[in-house]
């Protein structure tokens, strides 16, 4: 992918170039020359390149309802790939009909759908081409506005380039991404950034006790890792948010192996731990005031001779033995151990995990919904706030005493796999068992970091780098 951070600029005035122009349904009439109002109807993201005013303009609808946060970054999104597909070097993105309606904050879901919209994978093969996207300058902005305007076009470009980090990790293949070599991109992306990295080796883990990490990473002959990654822009402040964020970045099952239908989506499995990444870096980008820790356990959950088993009892960095009762919910296990570690040696004064954890909550809310589990109201009303302003969709999930019952083991402190189903809910309750008191919100993106066809026009087939958003917007509360 292509990081260079000034593709979106905003202009004082417009452009002489090709121009790019929203259109609000019902409101295109007066706008286009006579002869033309058959080639576009202003449907939500109906595009069409007509002559306005005298100059070639790319039309995008608007359609007819109001819109909302991810509506505008679609409709960024269309226009910036359009203008992509037809070779056009530089454009003048008229926002004005959008800032109309959402007012300026609006310029940060533009750029970051503008940015989004021309993601393209990484390839393997003999041609590698990669071609810039158009240079983008917005128009349409007041003139009180334009200070305020710049300084958001900055952020969203430091976050959209955290979302593209996290997406490019996911969409590697597995052979691509060992463990260590998951290690080494996200160092490589902190390079030159107020970040401390520190990547634990598996001796190193061996020595901690992260034995719940290293049931499942020493099941390959390929070694598990954990990272530590330390960003204090508030250095004056009590409060470290920890994220911790599980990397599995190959997931057969284990024992309990996953199904051939599932086995090309295993690559995939450390989706939170590329979200967490990929927050760090916009964070310290934008040199929010803030002070975040995270902790990204990495390991291949593989089939070995030494593989642990269903029926096992294992322990854990925490102390807290585990009953193993099944091996493909190995994610769990691991964020256990970091999360553990995060609370005890990092110090963090409230957790948030994240993880494609289970396949109950695609069945539960699908592929534009990520579940959540929080057990203290402050934290989680901080967490609202914040995918407030991001965009993304979220929705609380609820637990009682009987839901803990379920995990309950009879040959130890506690079992990996419900007894009775709510399968959500109790994996989250699982790793809830080793925050140790602190303020804890877990986030089940197994639904929302991949499509097999985009939800959005934002999207791309494959990783979405769910998560990134919410979790800068979160770690800035204090600027909010």
């Amino acid at each position: 992918m292509v990081w260079e951070e000034d593709f979106v600029t905003v202009a004082a005035e417009d452009s002489q170039g090709f121009l790019v122009q929203f259109v609000k349904k019902g409101e295109q009439e007066g706008l286009l020359q006579e002869g033309t109002e058959e080639f576009f109807d202003a449907s939500f993201l109906k595009t069409a390149v007509l002559p306005v005013n005298g100059k070639l303009t790319l039309l995008v609808g608007m359609g007819e309802k109001s819109l909302d946060k991810m509506k505008v970054k679609e409709l960024a999104a269309k226009a910036a790939s359009e203008c992509q597909a037809r070779r056009i070097k530089e454009v003048s993105m008229d926002v004005s009909t959008l800032l109309k309606e959402q007012g300026v904050e609006a310029v940060r879901d533009i750029t970051e759908g503008a940015l989004l919209g021309n993601y393209c994978q990484i390839r393997f093969g003999e041609e590698q081409k990669e071609e810039k996207p158009c240079k983008i300058w917005l128009s349409g902005i007041f003139s009180e506005d334009l200070s305020h305007a710049k300084s958001l076009v900055k952020e969203a470009g430091a976050l959209a380039r955290g979302v593209m980090f996290a997406r490019d990790m996911v969409n590697l293949p597995g052979n691509r991404l060992r463990p260590e070599e998951f290690a080494r991109q996200v160092m490589g992306r902190m390079e030159g950034l107020p970040v401390e990295c520190i990547c634990y080796d598996r001796d190193k883990l061996k020595e901690m006790g992260m034995e719940a990490l290293l049931a499942v990473g020493d099941s390959s002959e390929y070694a598990p890792c954990m990272m530590v990654l330390r960003y204090q822009g508030a250095p004056g402040e009590r409060r470290i948010t920890g994220l911790v964020g599980k990397g599995v970045t190959c997931d057969t099952g284990g024992y309990c192996l996953k199904a051939a239908s599932s086995q090309l989506g295993i690559k995939g499995d450390m989706a939170g731990g590329a979200a967490v990444a990929g927050t760090i870096y916009a964070l310290a980008q934008t040199r929010a005031k803030t002070n975040v820790t995270a902790v990204i356990p990495m390991v291949e959950n593989r089939i070995s001779s030494g593989s642990f088993l269903p029926g096992d009892v294992i322990s854990s960095y925490a102390g807290k033995t585990i009953e193993i009762g099944n091996t493909d919910a190995e994610g769990r296990l691991i964020l256990a151990d970091a999360v553990a570690y995060a609370v005890d040696q990092e110090k963090v004064t409230e957790v948030l995990d994240i993880a494609t954890l289970t396949g109950a909550v695609v069945g539960m809310l699908g592929f534009s919904i990520g579940g959540v589990l929080c057990d203290d109201e402050s934290w989680y009303e901080e967490f609202q706030r914040a995918y407030d302003v991001s965009g993304e969709r979220y929705l609380r999930i609820p637990f009682y005493e009987e839901h803990e019952k379920m995990i309950e083991s009879e040959l130890a402190d506690v079992r990996n796999m419900s007894s009775d189903g709510c399968g959500t809910i109790t994996a989250g309750l699982f790793i809830r068992k080793f925050a140790q008191g602190r303020p804890w919100l877990h986030l089940d993106i197994a639904g929302t970091a991949w499509v097999g066809q985009p939800v959005f026009a934002f999207q791309s087939k494959g990783a979405t780098g769910a998560g990134v958003t919410t979790m800068y917007q979160l770690c800035c509360r204090k600027e909010k």
